[in-house]
C-alpha cells in the first residue's frame, strides 16, 4: 500500500506546485503591467503638460534696418581720409531671434518686449513649421511685454493660461521655447523664489516682480511660455543669470503679463504712473551711521522709509513740493518702508488724481497731495 500510494502522493504536490506556480506567475504580471502603468504615469507629467501647450509656442524671427559704417574710421589713413573725406555709412540688416506663445484663437502672441522692440518685419513659425507673418500690436519696455498677431484670422492651437497667484516655491516649472533657434525644446525645474525685485537684479528702468526657476532657460527662450505640471502657462520667460556650475531663470508672472497684453491690445500702449522721484532704502541702522558724522548736513530720521535722493526737474514731484531729503513713509494710507513698497502704490495711481504722501521733514510729518503723470520717454 505504501509503495503503490507514494507516487500517487508525489503527483498531487506535483500539481499543487503547479497551480501554486501559475498563481504566482498571474499576479507577477499583473502586479508589473499595475506598476508600468503607475510608473508611466509618474514619468509622463512632463510629456502631457508639454502636449497641452507645446502646439501654441512659437519662433520668432526679426529684422530691422541699421546704419553700419563701411568702415572703422580709426582705421584709416589721414591722407586717405584727406583724400575720401569722412567715411560713411551703408544700410545692414540686422536679425534677431525668440519665442512666443498663442493666447487665444484670434492668433495673439504673448512675448518679450525686447525680442520686437524696433523692428521691421516679424516672421512667425508655427509648432507644425508654417510660417506667418507677424504684426506688432504694442510693446511695453516697463514690463518687457509685447503683443504680436499673426495675419491667420484664426488659429486653433492656443494655450491656456494659469494663475500665478497660485504658485508656491517648490512647485514644477517646465519651460519651453527656442533657445538658439532649437524648436520644440524643453527643460524642467522648480520654482524657486517668487516675487524677486527685477531691480535686484540691475534693471532699474523696469517694474516688476519675477518668478524664478532653475529650469534652464538660454538666449532665444525669450518669450517663451514657462508652464505648470497641468500644462497651464504661469509665466513668459525674460531673462536668465549664470554662473560656474548653475543658472537661474526668471519669467514674467502671466497675471501681470495678460493685463499688460489687454491695455496693448485696447491702447496699443501701458501708461505707467510717474512721481518723479529718485529713491534710496532708509533704515535705523544706515540712518545712525549717517548721524554719527559731524560733516553730514542734515540728521535722517532713525526709521525705515523710502528716501527722496533726488527730485528731477518739472516732475510731479517738484510740482508738489517734495524735496531731497525727504523720507516717505506712507502712500496713499498705506506704510512705507522700503522704496519698492512705494513703486507698487505708485504704479496703482491714476494719473491726473491726488495720490497722497505722508512725509518726514526735519523730523516732522507732513502730508503731501501729488498728481501722478505718464512715465515720459516710452512712445
Amino acid at each position: 500500500m505504501n509503495i503503490i500510494g507514494y507516487p500517487k502522493i508525489k503527483f498531487v504536490n506535483l500539481i499543487q506546485i503547479l497551480t501554486f506556480a501559475c498563481f504566482c506567475i498571474v499576479n507577477f504580471a499583473l502586479t508589473t503591467e499595475v506598476f508600468a502603468l503607475d510608473s508611466n504615469i509618474n514619468h509622463n507629467f512632463v510629456s502631457s503638460a508639454v502636449k497641452n501647450v507645446g502646439p501654441a509656442v512659437v519662433k520668432i524671427d526679426t529684422e530691422r534696418l541699421v546704419e553700419r559704417q563701411q568702415f572703422d574710421p580709426t582705421l584709416l589713413d589721414p591722407l586717405l581720409r584727406d583724400l575720401l573725406g569722412e567715411p560713411g555709412t551703408i544700410p545692414d540688416r540686422e536679425r534677431g531671434q525668440g519665442s512666443g506663445v498663442i493666447i487665444d484663437g484670434d492668433g495673439l502672441i504673448l512675448t518679450n518686449a525686447h525680442v520686437v522692440d524696433r523692428v521691421d518685419d516679424v516672421s512667425v513659425t508655427l509648432a507644425d513649421g508654417t510660417i506667418c507673418d507677424g504684426q506688432v500690436l504694442g510693446t511695453d519696455s516697463i514690463t518687457d511685454i509685447a503683443l504680436v498677431k499673426i495675419n491667420e484670422s484664426t488659429y486653433s492651437n492656443f494655450a491656456p493660461l494659469g494663475n500665478s497667484e497660485d504658485l508656491e516655491v517648490g512647485d514644477w516649472a517646465i519651460a519651453l521655447g527656442t533657445p538658439y533657434g532649437l524648436e520644440k525644446t524643453v527643460t524642467l525645474g522648480i520654482v524657486s523664489s517668487l516675487h524677486r525685485d527685477i531691480n535686484s537684479l540691475g534693471f532699474s528702468d523696469k517694474r516688476l516682480d519675477l518668478i524664478q526657476t532653475d529650469a534652464a532657460i538660454n538666449p532665444g527662450n525669450s518669450g517663451g511660455p514657462l508652464i505648470n505640471s497641468n500644462g497651464e502657462v504661469i509665466g513668459i520667460n525674460t531673462l536668465v543669470r549664470s554662473g560656474p556650475g548653475a543658472g537661474l531663470g526668471f519669467a514674467i508672472p502671466i497675471n501681470l503679463a495678460k493685463n499688460v497684453s489687454d491695455q496693448l491690445l485696447k491702447n496699443g500702449e501701458v501708461v505707467h504712473p510717474y512721481l518723479g522721484v529718485q529713491l534710496i532704502s532708509l533704515s535705523p541702522k544706515i540712518a545712525k551711521e549717517h548721524n554719527k558724522d559731524p560733516n553730514s548736513l542734515v540728521q535722517l530720521p532713525e526709521r525705515n522709509g523710502a528716501l527722496i535722493q533726488s527730485v528731477i526737474p518739472n516732475s510731479p514731484a517738484e510740482k508738489a513740493g517734495l524735496r531731497r531729503g525727504d523720507l516717505v513713509i506712507a502712500a496713499e494710507n498705506i506704510s512705507i518702508n522700503e522704496p519698492k513698497a512705494l513703486l507698487d502704490e505708485v504704479e496703482k495711481a491714476q494719473i491726473g488724481k491726488v495720490f497722497l504722501l505722508n512725509v518726514l521733514r526735519n523730523n516732522k510729518e507732513i502730508q503731501i497731495n501729488i498728481k501722478p503723470e505718464p512715465l515720459p520717454g516710452l512712445t
